[in-house]
């Protein structure tokens, strides 16, 4: 396995983070309810957090078995990309993303996505990636379901964020053999 490494999409490059993405992280990810109202995850809910969550990214990029990756756009991170908790019995990892709110609805997140699983199955060899969304996540949903994944099982009821209950759907990407 090789880890996280650079890939190339016709509009956007994915890097291994550095230092100087935790201003912009915290800014447009940490301090907007909007990137994590269905997760209830804030890796940058203050600079010190997300100082620490950018370190702890690039202190991972000596694991092989790491996946984490800055979306750009024209030079300018946009988003985020990784994936997750490899599990080598199942050969399987989850994958997760966010992209800036003045982003949304232009394809980023899923042209990202597509390179990601692309990688992730076809040159790490990875047999099974998968993902989740809470179901009123239209936007995700439709993310997940344009770069290829399939509806693989719904926890109803399986989601709480902040005392709300959401169904969990959860996906997949089955390497193509």
């Amino acid at each position: 396995m090789a880890g996280t490494i650079s890939l190339k999409t016709p509009r956007l490059s994915l890097r291994r983070h550095v230092a100087e993405d935790a201003g912009l992280l915290y800014q447009n990810f940490g301090t907007d309810a909007a990137m994590f109202r269905y997760s209830g995850w804030n890796p940058y809910a203050t600079p010190e957090q997300t100082w620490e969550t950018v370190q702890r990214f690039i202190d991972s990029y000596a694991d092989p078995r790491f996946y984490g990756w800055a979306i750009e756009r024209e030079g300018r991170m946009i988003g985020t990309i990784g994936g997750y908790d490899y599990d080598p019995k199942k050969n399987q990892i989850e994958v997760g993303f966010s992209i800036e709110r003045a982003s949304w609805g232009k394809g980023y997140a899923a042209e990202a996505l597509r390179a990601v699983l692309e990688y992730l199955t076809v040159q790490e060899g990875i047999a099974c990636v998968t993902a989740w969304c809470a179901s009123d996540n239209i936007a995700s949903k439709r993310i997940l379901e344009k770069a290829g994944m399939r509806l693989a099982g719904i926890d109803a009821g399986g989601l709480e964020v902040e005392g709300q209950r959401y169904d969990r759907l959860d996906y997949a990407y089955d390497r193509i053999q």
